[in-house]
């Protein structure tokens, strides 16, 4: 009887243990389930952002800025992966991949350093009982870890000697080095940090004193606006010797951008200009590293053009539509006057935004299509020479562009004088010899995208910063990020390279040769 009881007491608990287990799997199904649904929602919702962003209204957002509403998103879709991972695990349903992940493998730096971590099985006996089991083999995974930035401080011990026989009367100390700041906290690593972190990382000097705030160290942003403008000042000779090197240039591409200044006395914010000078061979495999420069100017007006362009030796410049331009093409205005050449994406970009309207228009879908079949063929021949580059535009693009002004004209026809779209397709036939110039000269690109490019960091820093403090404090902004922009187009690491210059300037390098300070000869 007793056997028998205790039997039933079994299969009761056994019955237990299997209605419990049930009830999770139901549950981890159910839960399965609600992820799956919001992960094809989620992948609806990212798809459609996707297309809106990219589709045809892509000219409205910048690049940096149009990520923005992804990351949201696709920090719930990595939740709801984890959380598929784990309901998945919960049922004995995770299955291991065909082959292992091999996202990162070989994309990581070789510099950075390894630490390896080595995991040993609990034992390596045999479980025959053949005694220890011999190695053969590994499997390496690499991770990227980062160590958060910290502060250390710098000691400068400079020893004093005496001579004891000459009682005193003889005796030798180092030198003390020059820096940046007499009597100063700041090395010139700190300075650089922090005028990248402002002007190249978008984040202004009253954030980094609250990230600095939080590790203990108090730095006032009036100081570290101080240090950058110190900074400034000493490298503003390597900055103009870069301006020096672009007048040599006869092929460039020049833009402008908006620059919010405080006006002194009035507690209101003008609207003042930074214009952009860019020279950029990598398209056609020049020899001239690229450059880019930055002007402060309170105007949009032509003479600030002219008297940027003062000085050089004249050529080819590629622009916008910008009336600003006009007498720099004017023998009368302008001692060498300029060869204006005009950006096609402009043009394109005013079809992109009058198709984003209610009404669908096929003049702009088709002006559309054709200007795409043109940058097409540009993605083939970037990076060739001159001469291939002028053959297969003169073959493949000069056809479709020859094509497309009798369509345009006959497009305007069947339009009134007020129409909208009358306005943007007379822009380009306004300037179809600069429009058409690029088909001519394989030294030429046909837009100014790596202007527009080399200027997108100014609105992101506008935007965080709000204003510049003052009229000086614009044209220092200008400066610096005319060094900053001239390093990533040159592939070199900002801070670095600006922490190392410094100290070269403070040792009295640059007056021996100033060439070797330019961002493009840097090494680190």
């Amino acid at each position: 009887m007793a056997s028998n009881r205790t039997s039933a007491a079994r299969v009761a608990d056994l019955e237990r243990r299997l209605a419990e287990a049930e009830a999770a799997r139901t549950a981890a199904e159910a839960r399965l389930a609600e992820v799956e649904e919001a992960r094809a929602r989620l992948e609806r919702l990212l798809g459609q952002m996707r297309r809106d962003t990219f589709g045809s209204k892509s000219e409205k957002l910048d690049p940096d800025q149009r990520n923005l509403p992804f990351e949201d998103v696709e920090a719930a879709a990595g939740m709801l992966a984890a959380a598929s991972e784990a309901a998945e695990k919960a049922l004995g349903t995770r299955r291991a991949p065909s082959r292992p992940s091999e996202r990162n493998k070989g994309h990581l730096p070789e510099h950075l350093p390894r630490i390896e971590r080595v995991i040993e099985p609990d034992s390596i006996l045999c479980p025959c009982g053949c005694g220890e089991m011999q190695r053969v083999g590994e499997s390496r995974t690499e991770r990227l870890d980062v160590i958060p930035a910290r502060f250390r401080v710098l000691v400068t011990i400079r020893p004093k000697y005496v001579c004891r026989t000459c009682a005193g009367a003889q005796h030798a100390q180092a030198p003390a080095p020059e820096w940046l700041v007499p009597r100063g906290l700041p090395t010139e690593a700190l300075v650089a940090h922090s005028m990248v972190g402002k002007f190249g990382d978008y984040l202004p000097f009253y954030r980094q004193a609250d990230i600095y705030r939080r590790q203990g160290v108090e730095l006032d942003r009036t100081m570290l606006a101080e240090w950058s403008g110190r900074a400034a000042q000493l490298l503003a000779p390597v900055i103009d010797a870069m301006m020096a090197e672009l007048r040599r240039s006869d092929r460039l591409q020049m833009d402008e951008t908006t620059v919010p200044v405080l006006a002194p006395g009035t507690g209101a914010v003008r609207k003042d200009w930074l214009w952009v000078v860019l020279r950029d061979q990598r398209g056609w495999g020049g020899g001239d590293p690229p450059i880019v420069v930055f002007h402060h100017s309170q105007s949009r007006g032509g003479k600030v053009a002219q008297e940027i362009l003062k000085g050089f030796a004249g050529g080819t410049l590629l622009v916008d539509g910008h009336g600003g331009y006009d007498p720099l093409a004017d023998p009368k205005k302008t001692a060498k006057p300029w060869t204006l050449a005009f950006c096609w994406t402009h043009w394109r970009r005013r079809f992109v935004k009058f198709s984003s309207q209610d009404t669908p228009s096929p003049i702009c879908d088709e002006m559309i299509a054709r200007i795409a079949q043109l940058y097409a063929i540009e993605k083939e021949i970037r990076g060739r020479d001159p001469a291939a580059r002028v053959t297969v535009r003169q073959k493949f693009s000069k056809p479709i562009v020859e094509a497309l002004r009798p369509w345009l004209e006959g497009c305007l026809q069947d339009l009134s004088s007020s129409n909208e779209l009358s306005t943007h397709i007379r822009y380009g036939l306004k300037r179809w010899d600069g429009m058409t110039r690029f088909l001519e000269d394989g030294r030429l690109e046909m837009d100014t995208n790596g202007v527009e490019n080399a200027i997108r960091p100014i609105p992101l820093t506008r935007k965080n910063a709000l204003f510049a403090g003052s009229t000086d404090g614009a044209k220092t902004w200008a400066r610096i990020a005319s060094l900053i922009g001239t390093c990533r187009l040159n592939g070199v690491n900002p801070e670095a390279y600006i922490a190392a210059t410094l100290r070269k300037i403070l040792d009295q390098h640059m007056q021996s040769d100033i060439a070797a300070l330019m961002p493009w000869n840097f090494r680190e």
